[in-house]
């Protein structure tokens, strides 16, 4: 059923080709999200739309369906030229590569009728140019290319273009394409359908409203930025610096996190400091930064999709964070990064249990962004936020906002029933208290000073060079260079070895005396696993399905509550 009584509409219902059916079919969707069930009729009836909706909310698929849908009617038993009839505009290479990769799958069944170029994948403007010149149907690119395209005449839509999308639309003034932006518009048709997606509705969107759109339809569709409680939990704990670092390396090895987890930081040192932490620990980890390559980053999500990598430590650092510090008097980083970088929206990591504040978000909707990584598509999911004390009001001002009602500028709703603002309301509590008694891992205090006491400066530099060095020899550009000049690819590979942090062998395996003693049949247990013979491996359960199954039990667990109910279980005994 619909949320507001009536019957919720299907796919079929929507007048959709068959091959779009067949393609959603594929995928398995079984109904369409809220904002598609919305969205999509308004789309195909040409209407202008401002569409609000949560990340992981389903509105790529709301704008990709229409334009597919109006594409295959235009072909369909007639002769037409080949033209560019739709333009996607996006704020990040990751988010141009996955609506393309959207597209895709939507088109399946009919990829010979829509053609479709997504120009974040490549850098150089003249190896984009022959694609665009055999006039694909859809484009999608982030502004500055498709701006630097418009302007050298490689893409050329001022006669053909019907529909334009601007995803994630509030992103787009804020990683600095005001100016793009502005410039796109005189290469456009006067009159074209014009969607507008986005997960607030702030000044930016007002002004962007104006400038493409005419008398538009505006969803602000009932629902909270984040799931509901009882498939979102979302916990933290107070600490300072230090406790930091002992908690992230206790929680892991104590396997209390369990499944696929995205650890945030404010900054790229800080991606390298944890890693080369955790590292000297054996546990493994990925980094995702501005500073790597797109096809690197590109290449990263794909691998932690994949399940190769069940740890990402991301940094988020971009320019609402940069807004952030500049309100907060502090002074904002000027080193080199692309712009066109976003991990903490619209990038579509897959399956992800835990979301981890290793660092605290500077503002509230960095926090609603970051957690929007997990418990998407009807999953289960934790957020776990580690809250220094100076950080404590901010936490506040989040479980205020996140239980306070939708207004106009795009909070997030509880539900109908709670108060204006003119009335003191009674907020529901939003963040649970993470109950780890950290006199219970006092003996993993030292390990943890020990690692930190390696992780230097120096090291976090030379990791950056070492990562550098290794972009380099994996540069499809460069392989050119090296081949001509061969001697200069022998002193890049035999350059001295960088001394990084020393590996000590010991700190892999945690002995039985420093695990709590509630905590030892539950470590042991999960440590030693499922026993699979070699010759029955055919009817055993997948690693993955195994990996699910354990996430439903305990996706994260504070060891203090299973404590308690073992000492109930005990008194019961006795009595």
């Amino acid at each position: 059923m619909a949320e507001d009584g009536g019957v919720q509409m299907r796919f079929g219902d929507m007048g959709l080709d068959e091959r779009i059916l067949k393609a959603i079919a594929e995928l398995g969707w079984k109904d369409p999200t809220l904002i598609q069930e919305r969205a999509i009729p308004l789309a195909l009836d040409g209407k202008d739309i401002v569409a609000r909706a949560r990340t992981g909310s389903g509105k790529t698929a709301a704008f990709l369906i229409p334009i597919i849908q109006k594409i295959l009617t235009q072909k369909s038993g007639v002769s037409q030229q080949a033209c560019t009839r739709a333009l996607v505009i996006v704020p990040s290479k990751e988010l141009s590569k996955q609506a393309y990769k959207n597209l895709l799958e939507l088109t399946v069944a009919c990829s010979e009728e829509v053609r479709c170029v997504d120009l974040g994948n490549q850098a150089d403007l003249a190896a984009q140019r022959p694609l665009l010149k055999e006039k694909p149907d859809v484009v999608i690119g982030t502004p500055g290319k498709i701006f630097a395209h418009l302007q050298a005449k490689n893409l050329v839509v001022k006669d053909s273009m019907e529909m334009l999308v601007l995803d994630e639309a509030d992103l787009l003034y804020s990683f600095g394409y005001e100016r793009d932006i502005q410039n796109i518009k005189q290469y456009l048709p006067d009159a074209c359908q014009v969607l507008l997606t986005s997960a607030t509705l702030s000044e930016e969107i007002i002004s962007l409203k104006r400038l493409f759109l005419h008398n538009p339809v505006t969803l602000r569709l009932e629902e909270s930025q984040l799931p509901e409680a009882d498939q979102l939990t979302q916990y933290h704990i107070q600490c300072d610096e230090t406790e930091r670092f002992l908690l992230i390396y206790a929680m892991l090895k104590l396997q209390l996190i369990q499944g696929k987890s995205i650890i945030f930081v404010n900054s790229v040192d800080r991606c390298y400091k944890l890693k080369l932490y955790l590292e000297q620990f054996a546990i493994r980890s990925c980094l995702l930064n501005s500073e790597l390559p797109v096809n690197s980053r590109c290449h990263i999500v794909q691998q932690f999709n994949d399940g190769v990598y069940d740890i990402l430590i991301a940094s988020d650092e971009n320019q609402l964070k940069g807004k952030a510090l500049a309100q907060k008097g502090m002074k904002v980083s000027k080193k080199k990064g692309d712009r066109e970088y976003g991990v903490s929206r619209g990038i579509d990591f897959q399956n992800v249990s835990n979301v981890i504040n290793f660092d605290f978000p500077l503002t509230v909707d960095a926090y609603i962004h970051r957690v929007g990584r997990t418990a998407r598509a009807g999953k289960q999911g934790t957020a776990l936020s580690f809250v220094l004390p100076t950080e404590l009001p901010l936490l506040n001002e989040i479980e205020r906002i996140l239980s306070s009602a939708l207004d106009d500028g795009g909070g997030v709703p509880t539900n109908s029933n709670t108060p204006s603002s003119s009335t003191a309301p009674t907020t529901t509590s939003i963040f649970r208290p993470y109950q780890f008694r950290m006199d219970q891992i006092e003996g993993f205090r030292y390990r943890a000073q020990d690692a930190m006491r390696a992780v230097t400066k120096v090291a976090v530099r030379e990791s950056r060079i070492n990562e550098i060095r290794q972009e380099m020899l994996n540069s499809q550009k460069l392989k050119t260079y090296f081949t001509d000049n061969p001697r200069d690819l022998q002193v890049l590979r035999h350059d001295k070895t960088l001394h990084t942090v020393r590996v000590q062998p010991h700190l892999k395996h945690v002995p039985d005396y420093l695990i709590p003693p509630v905590l030892r049949p539950v470590v042991k247990s999960r440590s030693e696993g499922p026993r699979i013979h070699k010759g029955s491996r055919k009817n055993q359960p997948s690693r993955g399905a195994l990996r699910q199954k354990k996430l439903k039990a305990d996706p994260l667990r504070s060891f203090e509550f299973e404590g308690l109910a073992e000492l109930t279980k005990k008194k019961k005994r006795t009595k």
